[in-house]
């Protein structure tokens, strides 16, 4: 039973992994002026919540609902596109004005930190809950 609390931590790492590779991605993708569909790559944002018991068996032990947290979804940024007048550009519409990612290059710098910081924050809980349990393991000797 001791040991699934390493598991609140590890989902932690696990979900801020995929936060942190999100944010790669809007990083990467924020000159796409045109993807695959002819249109802007739109900025991805990650939302979390708790990971909870819901059955019976959950709050008996189960590992699977010990806690923690988990993905709930990926969603795509909804607010406006950003206009950038360069009627010579390819991608140009009949104005002039072409259609940028709405991705902000300092907004997800501070997001990736945020979860950077996050990640070594459930690693720090998780080499502290493994050193617990060697010990708890070394009095039994």
């Amino acid at each position: 039973m001791f040991l699934n609390s390493l598991n609140i931590p590890g989902s932690g790492m696990t979900a801020q992994r995929l936060r942190m590779d999100i944010i790669s991605q809007n990083l990467a993708n924020q000159d796409t002026a045109a993807g695959a569909n002819g249109k802007p790559y739109i900025r991805k944002s990650v939302t979390l919540q708790e990971r909870t018991q819901q059955t019976f068996e959950g709050y008996l032990g189960s590992a699977e609902s010990s806690g923690g947290v988990q993905v709930a979804s990926i969603n795509e940024d909804t607010s406006d596109i950003k206009l950038e007048y360069d009627p010579n550009n390819a991608n140009a519409n009949a104005q002039g004005y072409v259609e940028l990612p709405n991705v902000d290059t300092i907004s997800e710098m501070t997001d990736l930190m945020e979860a950077s910081r996050s990640y070594q924050s459930n690693v720090t809980a998780f080499n502290a809950l493994k050193g617990i349990a060697l010990t708890a393991l070394q009095i039994g000797k």
